[in-house]
């Protein structure tokens, strides 16, 4: 259980600031920066679930919140810092699993079964709530990039980078669920405006 009694440490005022491990590290480092990308997704994916209002997709939602802040957990532990395999969760380390990666599959899969096939690419919008997902969507490809970048100079779990590949195709065929199972998607038409 986190308990946090202070908010401020006074730490961070040099400009760095700690993983899991205890090290120091920029805060603008690679790392910092994929934690913080993730971050921004989360919170995006909160501002998306307001207009979910319950049921089966809002608490879909809140699971894949609290999977990001597991993932943040992984990106803030560097890989061999603390006991064990590098890659595999212990007590002492958060690691995202197969199973989480697995789940966004299945998940994929039984929102995809009832949604007509794709006949081109879909903008950005539709209902609010479906543009909101895309909002939260874009951020995740952020995050994606980002860890992608920290993994080229560092090794970053695996799995992590599975989750956060099949979080925005979920998040994308959650929002053409939301834009009334895809019959209010939007279409992009290649140069309609030339």
């Amino acid at each position: 259980m986190v308990k946090l009694n202070k908010i401020y440490t006074r730490t961070g005022d040099d400009g760095s600031t700690g993983l899991v491990d205890g090290s120091r590290t920029d805060k603008h480092a690679a790392r910092i920066e994929a934690i913080g990308a993730v971050d921004e997704a989360n919170s995006a994916l909160g501002l998306a679930a307001i207009s979910l209002q319950g049921g089966a997709h809002a608490a879909a939602v809140e699971r894949v919140q609290n999977d990001l802040f597991d993932l943040g957990a992984d990106l803030a532990t560097p890989l061999g810092e603390i006991g064990g395999s590098d890659f595999e969760p212990s007590e002492m380390v958060l690691r995202i699993v197969a199973a989480q990666g697995e789940w966004l599959e299945q998940s994929i899969d039984a929102l995809n079964e009832n949604l007509e096939p794709l006949t081109s690419f879909v903008l950005p919008g539709g209902t609010e709530a479906a543009a909101r997902m895309h909002i939260a969507r874009a951020s995740v490809r952020r995050a994606e990039r980002a860890m992608t970048a920290l993994a080229s100079a560092e090794p970053v779990n695996p799995n992590a980078l599975v989750y956060i590949n099949r979080l925005s195709d979920y998040l994308f065929v959650l929002a053409r669920i939301l834009n009334d199972n895809g019959a209010a998607d939007v279409t992009w038409v290649p140069g309609a405006t030339r």
